[in-house]
């Protein structure tokens, strides 16, 4: 049920075969093989953080998830926030992910994101057979700015 994650993003790779969602709440970014329009398949799942990665969170009911996702950490960084904008590549196989959806939403859903910084990711894609996988390798922080820690929006 996509509407309870709070879809923030929604992006169309340049062939028309995948349709990507970032949500927001959930955490998650989503790719769906959309080669037959009629019946959209969800191919790949990222979680990247959200309301339900946290580990004293106990899920009651949700029907797309049975436990709360593991907390991310990437280059000795934990991730806080969750995926918002997203970006892919011409070719289609890289998708970037930032996390700030709009800062005064961002200090009341995740007020860690706004102390630590936010953040760019990396999701690498399977543009043969569907899939996503968040580069160990890259992520840029937004922690140690100048004027305090930043909360990324778009990228291009």
């Amino acid at each position: 049920m996509l509407f309870l994650c709070l879809l923030s993003d929604i992006l169309l790779s340049l062939d028309d075969k995948y349709l990507y969602f970032s949500c927001w709440l959930h955490g998650d970014v989503r790719q769906y093989d959309i080669s037959d329009p009629a019946h959209p398949k969800l191919v790949s799942q990222v979680f990247l953080g959200g309301q339900v990665s946290n580990e004293n969170l106990e899920v009651i009911e949700d029907k797309e998830l049975k436990e709360p996702s593991e907390p991310v950490i990437l280059k000795g960084k934990r991730l806080y926030g969750a995926p918002q904008m997203l970006q892919l590549s011409l070719d289609g196989k890289r998708l970037y992910v930032s996390s700030s959806l709009f800062s005064p939403w961002d200090k009341q859903f995740y007020p860690k994101m706004t102390q630590e910084g936010g953040w760019i990711v990396k999701l690498d894609v399977d543009t043969e057979h569907g899939g996503m996988k968040l580069d160990p390798d890259f992520l840029v922080h937004f922690g140690n700015e100048p004027h305090g820690p930043a909360l990324p929006h778009d990228m291009r």
